[in-house]
């Protein structure tokens, strides 16, 4: 009971973002990504939601109309890994902590959420680190503006917040003990910990909900269970080709579903990563660095899983990537190979499909989330800027606010405006 009513909450919190009054935006040129670009068309949203796309549509006589003419419009970008809002996840005392949620340690007051809305992005995973085999639960969010991190929080259709599981292979996570010491300590600390995972789901099936039967509640299996079932998606962070290999082993061997995270060395394994059907969620740069795995990350990832027929989509790991240069990494995909198609989809669909939220965002359909973005150029030219974004149908970024315009160019102290800046001053 407590539950319904707290999902009931959940559900009338989102209404008050959405919009009642009708929003037409005319003239534009729009990239729905799910079908060809309309090139003089119009969006109406309202209620949160897109009800008209399309070259004639009919506007609602009460609509407040916003002349579009010389831009263009897409759908809000997704961002399949991030870390912003000072995101934390497990401690040193484990390796392996599914029990650990990362909604428990975010801060929605940090500006990275503003800085994040000012490229254009809408929906997140935010995740722990990559410190630990296993750091925690991921989180789904939307990019509103919200007092608290459950005013941002998607749901699953049960009312529990949405998210995967976080977990990571090479150099990360190996350091002393507990930690494990080789990549095949690792993956043996794994497959332990899932088998411990089907016992636990095992003697709960056998129980048939009988509490005498059950096992004692555990936390860590349960959230294990989950992923095992298929209601989790494991977001794995992995680079090096032989890491990648011993990702997809273990999710053909557990059966869970898996996102592959950087895969720098994609190129390499393309072929296997399409075969196993397995997502792949690209970060492009262009000073590579900071491990020796990720020496032979390049631009040609994408380009190379498009061709093998596996699904590509792009993250920003912020802060390793400035979230508000999130559109750039499908530009250098484009410059390496990629089609332009695939890499708009890798902004927007494809991400979508791989937080399983393509029937809410991801392309501007009939009945799914208000959540786009205005811009004044093409979206992969570094030259263009974003305009406006829009999320359940309400501006939450508009470049023409000297407030907002701050955290779209500003420094540092815009960026980390929850941390102490000590400025240097004169006597003079």
């Amino acid at each position: 009971m407590v539950l319904r009513l707290a999902l009931a909450l959940a559900v009338s919190a989102a209404g008050a973002w959405a919009q009642e009054t009708p929003q037409a935006f005319t003239g534009a040129r729009i990239l729905p990504i799910s079908g060809p670009a309309i090139e003089t068309g119009t969006l109406v949203v309202q209620g949160g939601k897109i009800v008209a796309v399309g070259a004639d549509v009919a506007v609602p006589a009460d609509a407040e109309r916003h002349d579009a003419s010389g831009k263009i419009i897409m759908p809000g970008l997704v961002d399949t890994h991030s870390h912003v809002g000072g995101v934390e996840g497990g401690d040193r005392s484990a390796p392996i902590q599914p029990s650990v949620r990362s909604l428990d340690s975010i801060n929605v007051r940090d500006a990275s959420f503003q800085k994040a809305q000012a490229g254009g992005i809408t929906t997140a995973n935010i995740m722990p680190g990559s410190g630990h085999l296993l750091s925690g639960q991921t989180t789904y969010v939307k990019y509103r503006d919200g007092k608290t991190i459950d005013d941002l929080l998607l749901y699953n259709d049960d009312g529990s917040p949405a998210g995967g599981i976080k977990m990571a292979n090479g150099t990360n996570s190996r350091r002393d003990p507990p930690f494990p010491g080789t990549r095949a300590k690792s993956a043996a600390l794994i497959r332990e910990k899932f088998v411990q995972a089907q016992e636990y789901r095992d003697k709960i099936e056998r129980a048939e909900g009988d509490p005498e039967k059950l096992p004692e509640r555990n936390l860590e299996l349960e959230a294990l269970a989950a992923a095992l079932a298929g209601e989790r998606v494991v977001h794995f962070h992995t680079h090096r080709h032989d890491d990648i290999m011993t990702v997809l082993r273990l999710a053909e061997e557990f059966n869970f579903p898996v996102v592959l995270q950087h895969v720098s060395d994609a190129r390499f394994v393309a072929e296997e990563i399409a075969a196993a059907e397995a997502p792949a969620s690209l970060i492009l740069i262009d000073s590579p660095g900071g491990k020796i795995e990720a020496k032979d990350n390049t631009f040609e990832n994408g380009a190379a899983l498009e061709r093998a027929g596996a699904l590509v989509g792009f993250h920003t790991d912020d802060g390793v990537t400035d979230s508000r240069l999130f559109r750039r990494m499908a530009a250098l995909a484009v410059r390496a190979g990629m089609s332009r198609q695939a890499a708009l989809e890798g902004l927007t669909l494809a991400g979508a499909r791989m937080l399983r939220l393509e029937d809410r965002v991801g392309s501007l359909e009939v009945g799914k989330d208000a959540d786009f973005i205005v811009l004044d150029g093409d979206p992969l030219s570094v030259y263009s800027r974003i305009l406006e974004t829009w999320v359940d149908g309400e501006k939450v970024f508009d470049r023409s606010d000297p407030k907002d315009l701050l955290y779209a160019e500003g420094g540092y102290g815009a960026s980390y405006d929850q941390s102490l800046h000590v400025h240097g001053f004169s006597e003079e």
